[in-house]
């Protein structure tokens, strides 16, 4: 009995010598359960976060033009003969009517004077018929003539008149022909370079040479080609109605002047899909050109609450468009989005996001879904730009 229980005595000393062990080598070699966790959780990244704002807008359709001038108007002569004087400088403004080439007058003034020369003998020819006329009468009603001789005297009276209807006719043409000798603007415009000067001989008619070539400026037009949806949507309605168009050069980043639609084609062309619009634009500085190209801005419909973010915003996943959320807790969430035009610097969503939440527009590539971030309150990018009226 004794040894046993010396035994027993023994293995407690044991135990407990080892449970103490167990519990120094604890509390020396771990950390608390809560530092631990502590030290294993996500650092809160710094990003740039906005607000998704609401606008009223309207919507906007934008292509590809041409400026076309109104008039534009190939010179030529109409009578040969030889230049004998340019009127105008390369390039020269001129106005309707002026002077811009003179071909050799002489041969005209000529022809005019033969012309005139022949009237006044057809003149003559017809005052003495018409009095061998009235003589002839005369003698008829005392029977003191022939039938035949009357009827004689009565012809050379009508061919005489006729002669010098003929005469006059004849004068007009060739005082119409003198005409033709100075060459004048038939519209004010732009006048390009003299192709023919001084001493050249020109030819006459449609297949003569070119002299110079006149556009007009102002007003002037753009022509350019919409799609189906935008002539149904805009330009199908009523003729009266007026359609606002904006261009901008090639120069510029915006929309620097402001027309209406003139002229839409009758047809629409079934290869391409689309219509012929000629919007008309007042030009009175003279920069637009005709052969300039030019970005062209369609607008029509009711203006209408849009929910507006920066382009910057937006990232692609395969074909999906989407934008990083941060909500309440300050956690990054995944959110898809679809897309709409662009409206004076920002991108137009048409669903997925709500004005007033909070998207990540600086620092995307250091947070994923489910990150906690420090969130910067910035201004949303181009929206000074949209509470102005930029072009």
């Amino acid at each position: 009995m004794p040894s046993r229980r010396k035994l027993v005595v023994a293995s407690t000393i044991s135990l407990a010598v080892i449970a103490s062990f167990g519990v120094i080598h604890h509390t020396r070699g771990s950390v608390p359960v809560s530092e631990a966790a502590a030290a294993t959780a996500p650092v809160a990244v710094d990003v740039d976060v906005a607000t998704v704002i609401s606008r009223g807008i309207t919507d906007y359709q934008t292509y590809s033009g041409k400026i076309e001038a109104i008039h534009d108007v190939q010179i030529r002569s109409i009578v040969p003969g030889t230049i004998v004087a340019v009127h105008f400088r390369d390039g020269a403004t001129v106005q309707k009517g002026a002077l811009l080439f003179t071909i050799d007058p002489r041969p005209y003034q000529a022809e005019v004077d033969r012309a005139a020369a022949q009237l006044a003998a057809a003149q003559s020819r017809a005052a003495y018929a018409s009095s061998d006329w009235a003589r002839a009468q005369r003698l008829l009603t005392d029977n003191a003539i022939a039938r035949r001789a009357y009827d004689e005297a009565q012809n050379a009276n009508r061919e005489a008149a006729a002669a010098v209807l003929a005469a006059k006719a004849a004068l007009e043409a060739a005082q119409i022909n003198l005409g033709y000798t100075t060459i004048t603007a038939p519209v004010s415009g732009r006048a390009s370079r003299a192709e023919l000067t001084v001493g050249n001989v020109v030819a006459a008619g449609a297949s003569a040479p070119v002299l110079t070539t006149l556009v007009s400026t102002s007003p002037i037009y753009a022509s350019f080609d919409v799609d189906e949806q935008t002539y149904l949507r805009y330009l199908s309605h009523d003729a009266k109605a007026t359609v606002p168009v904006w261009i901008g050069l090639a120069d510029e980043t915006g929309y620097s002047r402001q027309g209406v639609v003139d002229s839409v084609d009758n047809r629409l062309d079934t290869s391409a899909g689309t219509i012929r619009v000629r919007a008309r634009f007042d030009n009175a500085d003279g920069v637009l050109v005709p052969g300039l190209y030019a970005r062209v801005r369609v607008g029509g419909g009711a203006p209408h609450q849009a929910v507006l973010v920066s382009d910057a915003a937006i990232q692609t996943d395969q074909d999906k468009k989407f934008v990083l959320l941060v909500d309440k807790d300050n956690r990054v969430q995944y959110r898809e989005v679809k897309l709409g035009e662009q409206h004076r610097g920002l991108r137009v969503i048409t669903a997925g996001l709500q004005p007033g939440e909070r998207i990540v527009v600086n620092g995307m590539q250091r947070v994923r879904p489910g990150d906690p971030v420090k969130p910067n309150l910035v201004q949303m990018s181009s929206d000074a730009a949209l509470a102005t009226d930029a072009s």
